[in-house]
């Protein structure tokens, strides 16, 4: 499909475009590019208006780091829920994956990614200074990790606990009901709601 002659430049430009997004090859971003050539130009305004004014205009929560429409979260921003207990997950779809079981009522800390020499990604890289600021500030209660069971998550998960270590707050890791090896999003509902609920002491975790 890549060597395929476009009939059209500018064809060829949108399904150059679409097939960067992840998972896009150049057979769905052909079909991609041809769907949005059958829609009304009112259609086709309010997606590309929506695009852009998803990058342009999205915040990053300055609490928890999640993604917001202003510079502080809904969950942040509500008082119904226990700020002390501070779910440490590695990235939003974390955050969207969690909040779908209706099992969690404390906050968030997202990292932004995980320890990973490999991919040139070190503890500066990610979101923990100011979570250990928070621990140290004594506005948190209990740490829950809820970082994917993979050796990367693993790590990272070891790391922000020798950080915290010594400090008088409960640290907790999700039960192994997400198999290893497992990512957070992918794991159904059920088992992630119950991976929250029953957690357990982050030194039990073998």
């Amino acid at each position: 499909m890549s060597n395929l002659n476009f009939p059209s430049q500018l064809l060829e430009r949108a399904v150059n475009e679409f097939s960067r997004l992840p998972g896009i090859g150049k057979k769905s971003a052909l079909r991609l590019a041809l769907f949005i050539l059958k829609q009304e130009s009112e259609e086709v305004t309010r997606f590309v208006e929506a695009v852009k004014t998803l990058r342009d205009d999205i915040h990053y929560c300055r609490v928890c780091f999640n993604i917001s429409d202003s510079g502080i979260c809904d969950i942040c921003n509500d008082k119904n829920r226990d700020h002390t207990l501070v779910c440490v997950v590695e990235s939003i779809r974390d955050v969207i994956a969690i909040e779908n079981t209706g099992q969690f009522k404390g906050i968030y800390h997202v990292l932004g990614g995980l320890i990973s020499p490999m991919d040139g990604m070190g503890p500066d890289d990610l979101n923990i200074d100011s979570l250990v600021s928070k621990v140290n500030e004594r506005k948190v209660k209990e740490i829950i990790f809820a970082l994917s069971a993979t050796m990367e998550g693993d790590t990272t998960n070891f790391y922000i606990y020798r950080k915290i270590a010594g400090s008088n707050v409960d640290i907790t890791s999700l039960a192994r009901g997400v198999a290893v090896g497992d990512e957070l999003e992918y794991a159904d509902e059920v088992t992630l709601g119950r991976s929250i609920v029953n957690r357990l002491p982050f030194e039990n975790i073998e």
